[in-house]
Formats: C-alpha cells, sequence, structure tokens
C-alpha cells in the first residue's frame, strides 16, 4: 500500500506503531507522509485460503468479470489458452491471408481487386494487434444481426482488456468476429470464407471413412424380416451405440487443430472400422450409454420426438451427424431433426449455410474423390439424395441464430437470447457437438475434475425450461469436468502418466496420447448422468 493513504501524525499524539523516515520521490519534491508499521505478531499468521470445489458462485452472481471458476487467460503459460493466443491464432490468420491472396491473384477486375486489397490490409492490422496483445475494441456496426451482443459485453465487461488477458474463449471468438468483419465492411466480399478451401480439401482427403460409412447406410436400414419385438429392439439399440460412438470420432476432425496433419495423419484419426474402435477400449473412462438410450428410445413410442444438433466441424463430421441423423429419422427415434449452425466462417472448420449445402451437392453431384469404384461413387449420391429428401421434408432443419458466434458463453443465453433458450427448450434432447460448445457450456473455466456436469453448466441445467442436454466432444482444450467424486485423482494420475492428454485429441493414432472419446453427459428429470461411449461396429449394417 502507498503511503499517499496514511494521513500525517498531528504533534503530540502517540504513535500506533513505528514510523517510517520521510522520503521523497524525486529531489525537490514535497516530503510523502510517513508510513506506520503496525506490530503484527500476536495476529493468526498468514494461511493459504482453500476453495470448496463442490461450491462454485452461484450463477445468479456469475458473469463475464465474475466466472464460476477463474477462467483460463492467454497469460496463462500453464494452459492450452497460452499455445493458442500466442501461435495457433496468428498461424491461422497468416494462412487465411494466403489464402486471400491466392484469391487476389485470380481476379481481373480491379474494382473487387482493389476491395480486396483493402480486406488483406485489415487483416494485416489484426495481425499486428493479436501479435502484440492489443485492446479488445469494439466491433464495427457492419449489418451484422449479433453486433450488439458484442459491443454490449466489451463496454460493460471487457473495456482495457487485451487478446492475452481477456477470458481465452472471450478472446479467442472476439479474434474470429473481427476476422469476419475484414469482410463484412467490404463491397464485394461480404460473403467469403477464408477457410472454405481448406473444409473442402480435409473432406477430400477422408475418402477411406466417407466411404467407408456410403456403402453400409446408402440403403434405407431394414431388418429382417419376422424378428420379434424385443430382437428388433436390441439390434437397434446396438446401432445406436455404434453410431454415437462413430458420430464422436467426426469430431477429431477440427481444422484449427489439423494445420500441419498429414493425410495418413487425418486418415487414422477419421478411422470408423471395428479394429480401431475397439482397440480405443482401454481409454474409456466409463459407460454410461444405456441410460441414454432407455431416454431415446422412450420417444418412438411417441410417434419420435425432435432433436437438435448444435454442430461443430464441417466436412467429415457434419457427414457423420447426418449419419447419424438418418438413424433417428429412419428408426422413429426422430421425426425432426434441426441442425444449428453459424452465420459466417468461425473457428476455421464450423458449419455455415454454405458448408451444409457444399456437403450435400458435393455427395450427390461432385467428383471430388479419386479412384473410387463406380458402386462406391453410387452409395454416396443415394445418401446425399435421401438427405435432401429430408431437408424438402422438413424432417431436417438448417437453422443459424447470431448468438452462435458472440463471446457469451451459454451460461448466458437465458439472459441474452432468451428467444434461442426457449427454442431449445421445446426440443427433447440437445446434442452440442465438439470442444468449443463444451467450453462454452462450462464457462471454459478451471472447474476441479470431479465438478458434475450439471453444476458445470449452470442455467443450462437449472434454469426453468432448459433442455435435456449431450455433449459430445473429444478433449483438445484444458477444461476437464464430470469424472466423479474422485475425479481430481483421476485426472492427476492422467497428468502423470499421460502430459498433455487434455488437449491430444488430434493425435489420438500417430503417438498414441490419451483421448477422452466422448464427455457425454444427459440431463433427465434433475439426474446427471455421465455417458462414455464404447466401441463396437459389429451389428452395423454391412457393406
Amino acid at each position: 500500500m502507498t503511503s499517499e493513504y496514511f494521513p500525517p501524525i498531528p504533534k503530540g499524539l502517540p504513535s500506533l506503531g513505528r514510523v517510517e523516515n520521510s522520503t521523497r520521490l524525486h529531489p525537490g519534491e514535497p516530503l510523502l507522509s510517513p508510513k506506520i508499521m503496525l506490530p503484527l505478531g500476536n495476529l493468526p499468521r498468514k494461511r493459504e485460503i482453500t476453495v470448496d470445489s463442490n461450491w462454485p458462485k452461484t450463477p445468479s452472481k456469475v458473469n463475464p468479470e465474475n466466472p464460476p471458476w477463474p477462467v483460463f487467460r492467454g497469460y496463462h503459460e500453464f494452459s492450452f489458452a497460452h499455445a493458442t493466443m500466442g501461435h495457433r491464432l496468428p498461424t491461422i490468420l497468416g494462412k487465411a491471408i494466403d489464402d486471400v491472396i491466392r484469391t487476389l491473384n485470380e481476379q481481373s477486375g480491379e474494382d473487387e481487386i482493389v476491395d480486396l486489397v483493402q480486406c488483406i490490409d485489415r487483416m494485416n492490422i489484426l495481425m499486428v494487434e493479436l501479435s502484440e496483445s492489443a485492446m479488445l475494441r469494439p466491433i464495427i456496426d457492419d449489418d451484422e444481426a449479433d453486433v450488439a451482443l458484442w459491443n454490449k459485453e466489451i463496454a460493460k465487461y471487457f473495456q482495457g482488456h487485451t487478446f492475452m488477458n481477456a477470458p481465452w474463449v472471450f478472446a479467442e471468438a472476439y479474434k474470429y468476429r473481427r476476422l469476419r468483419e475484414c469482410f463484412s465492411v467490404s463491397k464485394y466480399w461480404k460473403n467469403y470464407d477464408v477457410f472454405f478451401r481448406q473444409k473442402c480439401d480435409t473432406f477430400s482427403r477422408s475418402q477411406d471413412a466417407v466411404f467407408e460409412l456410403s456403402m453400409r447406410f446408402a440403403e434405407v436400414n431394414q431388418l429382417p424380416a419376422g424378428l420379434d419385438e424385443k430382437t428388433v429392439a436390441e439390434k437397434e439399440r446396438l446401432m445406436f451405440h455404434e453410431l454415437t460412438q462413430i458420430c464422436l470420432w467426426g469430431n477429431s476432425t477440427d481444422l484449427s487443430l489439423l494445420i500441419d496433419m498429414t493425410e495418413e495423419q487425418i486418415k487414422s484419426l477419421q478411422s470408423t472400422g471395428g479394429d480401431h474402435l475397439a482397440a480405443t477400449e482401454k481409454n474409456i473412462l466409463g459407460n454410461h450409454l444405456p441410460q441414454l438410450w432407455d431416454t431415446v428410445k422412450a420417444l418412438k413410442a411417441a410417434g419420435g420426438g425432435r432433436f437438435d444438433f448444435v454442430l461443430d466441424n464441417a466436412g467429415f463430421e457434419l457427414y457423420c451427424d447426418f449419419i447419424y441423423a438418418d438413424f433417428l429419422i429412419q428408426t422413429g427415434l426422430a421425426k425432426e431433426v434441426r441442425f444449428h449452425g453459424k452465420r459466417y466462417p468461425w473457428f476455421v472448420s464450423d458449419v455455415t449455410r454454405k458448408d451444409w449445402n457444399w456437403l450435400l451437392n458435393t455427395m450427390v453431384y461432385g467428383q471430388l474423390f479419386d479412384k473410387v469404384s463406380d458402386q462406391e461413387v453410387r452409395s454416396l449420391k443415394k445418401l446425399g439424395m435421401r438427405w435432401k429428401e429430408y431437408e424438402k421434408q422438413g424432417k431436417w432443419i438448417y437453422e443459424q441464430h447470431p448468438f452462435w458466434c458472440s463471446g457469451w458463453t451459454f451460461w448466458e443465453m437465458h439472459s441474452e437470447a432468451p428467444d434461442l433458450f426457449l427454442h431449445l427448450s421445446h426440443s427433447d434432447l440437445v446434442f452440442f457437438k465438439g470442444d468449443l460448445n463444451h467450453r462454452k457450456l462450462t464457462y471454459d473455466c478451471t472447474a476441479p475434475a470431479s465438478t458434475s456436469f450439471e453444476v458445470a453448466i449452470g442455467p443450462m441445467a437449472s434454469k426453468a425450461g432448459a433442455p435435456k442436454i449431450c455433449s459430445l466432444r473429444t478433449i483438445k482444450s484444458d477444461v476437464v469436468v464430470g469424472l466423479g467424486e474422485r475425479g481430481g485423482d483421476t485426472a492427476k494420475d492422467l497428468d502423470a502418466k499421460e502430459p498433455g492428454w487434455k488437449i491430444s485429441g488430434k493425435y489420438v493414432s500417430s503417438i498414441g496420447a490419451w483421448l477422452w472419446l466422448a464427455s457425454c453427459t444427459l440431463i433427465l428429470r434433475d439426474l446427471m448422468i455421465r455417458l462414455w461411449c464404447s466401441c463396437r461396429m459389429g451389428s452395423l449394417g454391412r457393406k
């Protein structure tokens, strides 16, 4: 504490303690008031303050300045936030600039060229700000529906914050919103996607896994005639079990993490064969899939339910999501599936409407893959045509709410996007796909690993009307919750045996790193059920 807080001691009054000599900061300046040194020898000694890990701050008191637990920030060298803000984001932005320069060199019209050069100039300014950890400025009003959402949060909570000291999940999202702004204020390039080439290229390198699934599911699933009801239910249960696992494996293909991976490494990540899935059995921390299946199968008796997918990655993961949703429709478990994507390019590989249309049309009309048989091409086309028909019939619906591209966590959905919260409350089950959605569900905090998922997601479980939630996620960041009462010990053991296990999902086959296949959590009648999917392929349809 500085001396300005201590008033001068009037003459004649006894001192409570030793008075330090008066000092000057610089020669010629007036004397500073003396400091009083109080004797503290009989007071209790200083103690390390510990927080009861079972009691985070209550949701009513939580806001971006007052998170339920300490949040990850870019200057935390112990966390993946530091590597992301200091290395990954500049690398991603550099590749994006290269993509735009490539597009620039393909143009011939002067107006378009000049306009695109100005986009590149804005990207270079963003690169400087990111590299120097500049302060976060408000978002320019570019007619996007999320401008007010962004600027409200910046004005209320993050004025004066920088890329490195703002909460990681906010600062990272802010970078992608600023990247959007580089194009949204232009005349000719408002809808340009700097990541589109990467997304298409990665799907083209997913050939083996794509046809592994198309050859199994091109035909409408029909079980042999004459089976009794119990046998049919068991076969559907096994398929649901295995397709959930495949849906999870699709989440491995995150372009923001696969910047330098080879084609063989990508193929290894996307392997959907039975041997590969069975080999991961040793890395599964638990298995509560039966509880999820019991919840889902009950919807069939009611004529099918509504399922919502809050999407993550385009390309192969979206393809796996489609396979999963197709099964739900065919078996009568679902009568309607709503897919929630992003309004513009987001976190490199997140799904936009353009990605959705590209995938379906490429399956039906494209010639993306080399060295494939006519039968494989027909299987992919047949799948694509069936899925496009689902869309025409209103069984599959694509939506894109502005909130998904905001800096708010999902703890604030009920207050900042009440229309979206109410919309999801009408769903029978909401699947949140991927790591970013999981981080936003859990406030991206340093919550203890023993924290229950229900507590970690706060209002998304406790608010009236909160939907039933299933989070499907391959671990690619530091936040880990839902490991049970001894979760802290489990996490410590993994830290000792598998350093970096929290962020190594992309290396699952190449270097044998730990993979958290599914933190799948279902909240049903106030009961939190942790789900870790097991690995089998035997009951899937034959090629």
